[in-house]
């Protein structure tokens, strides 16, 4: 049972109404979203998310920015998030245990894990590799786009956002 209740479009602040309906433009209003505009603030820094993931893509195809999500939510066991990302993945016909990554996958995946696990002391390798394939500015990004996956995972699991209905199932 969640700790904190969702927002009811209906009875929300008028400032939350106003964060919920911008944001239908760009996104589903899932129940983290619900849950988090009982603070408009928080709900704000969080959607940021979006604006990381569209200068991430920049760089990575949306698969590996996919796969980056779900190893960092699935390292985090997250349930709502790693199912998000996990239902994605399925949709596309991957299957995170047997599938054949590239090399550049599999360095995300190591580089989340990382993220998550220990990032005081990830593996030098890791961000040499990364400093061949991606420019300071890039991994700063990379970076902090982890961060607010790892924040989301934090907000789900803290507060024990319900799953979604649509993700019953994945």
């Amino acid at each position: 049972m969640a700790y904190i209740s969702m927002v009811d479009y209906q009875t929300a602040s008028p400032e939350a109404r106003d964060a919920y309906d911008k944001h239908k433009k760009i996104g589903k209003i899932t129940n983290m979203k619900k849950t988090l505009l009982n603070s408009v603030p928080a709900f704000k820094a969080l959607m940021e998310w979006y604006t990381l993931r569209d200068e991430a893509a920049k760089f990575l195809t949306p698969l590996e920015i996919n796969i980056f999500c779900y190893t960092i939510s699935s390292e985090n066991d997250c349930l709502i998030c790693s199912t998000f990302f996990r239902k994605i993945l399925r949709d596309e016909n991957v299957d995170f245990n047997c599938f054949s990554f590239t090399d550049k996958q599999e360095l995300l995946i190591s580089y989340g894990r990382g993220l998550v696990t220990n990032p005081h002391d990830i593996d030098p390798a890791v961000f040499a590799r990364l400093k061949e394939l991606f420019t300071q500015e890039q991994i700063v990004l990379l970076t902090a786009f982890g961060a607010i996956m790892i924040a989301t995972n934090l907000i789900n699991s803290a507060l024990q956002v319900e799953l979604d209905g649509n993700l019953i199932g994945y």
